[in-house]
């Protein structure tokens, strides 16, 4: 490994932990609202979140672009009134990253929000216990391993995020030029075999072990609920 792989290493970890955390509040919210409510037009707010998913990267990488380009509402706005702007840098490419995560860790979320049992909410309830410090100390510890497993999963896709973030804000050395733009780079020159096959290698070590973290907790978290279950049957 170079001096160059390392940074282009470091710049995929730092824009993955970014797009991990800034999705984070949205995913845990949408997937409060799709696991806990009912309301009119619920399947249609689920398919949106989920169409990054089956969406053309590059088609949501030009939604950004009309997004947060200069002359896009939030990109105007962000230009205007913080004097911010994403384009061409690498907080452009955490948000496309953020972007094409957010189904994933939303399902996630929801999986384990669905699993907490009701019971449990309305036992602390009756017991005194108010809105928040029901969430606080029942349903977000038993939902956690869940919430866990989703943020893993969210930080995995975005180190393998390749079409909106080179739509989005291109291919430049330092700034936006994480590990699969790096990779098509080097498979575009003669010679560039042996660079990207390194690159390749620390992308599959990486991706393998946000995959086998987030089956630990997926695991444990279903591990939690079967003792709950067998609990409650006893009682």
């Amino acid at each position: 490994m170079t001096g160059e792989d390392w940074g282009i290493v470091l710049l995929s970890l730092k824009v993955g932990g970014v797009a991990m955390l800034a999705a984070l509040p949205v995913a845990f919210a949408l997937a409060w609202v799709l696991a806990r409510l009912r309301f009119p037009g619920k399947v249609l707010v689920d398919a949106l979140v989920h169409l990054p998913l089956v969406l053309p990267p590059v088609v949501t990488g030009w939604l950004l672009l009309l997004a947060f380009g200069a002359q896009g509402p939030f990109g105007r706005w962000l230009a205007e009134g913080f004097g911010i702007s994403v384009m061409f840098r690498w907080t452009g490419a955490a948000i496309a990253s953020a972007v094409t995560a957010l189904p994933l860790m939303v399902r996630a979320i929801r999986l384990s929000l669905e699993a907490v049992d009701p019971r449990l909410e309305a036992a602390a309830r009756t017991l005194g216990a108010g809105r928040w410090r029901c969430f606080a100390s029942v349903t977000l510890p038993l939902a956690l391993p869940g919430v866990l497993a989703g943020m893993v999963l969210g930080f995995a896709r975005s180190l393998g995020e390749f079409g909106a973030t080179i739509t989005f804000v291109s291919n430049i050395p330092g700034e936006t030029r994480t590990l699969p733009l790096a990779i098509y780079d080097l498979l575009q020159v003669p010679g560039g075999e042996g660079g990207a096959a390194r690159l390749a290698a620390v992308a599959v070590a990486l991706s393998l072990a946000a995959l086998v973290a987030s089956e630990a907790l997926a695991r444990r978290s279903g591990a939690g609920r079967g003792r709950d279950g067998r609990e409650h049957h006893v009682l």
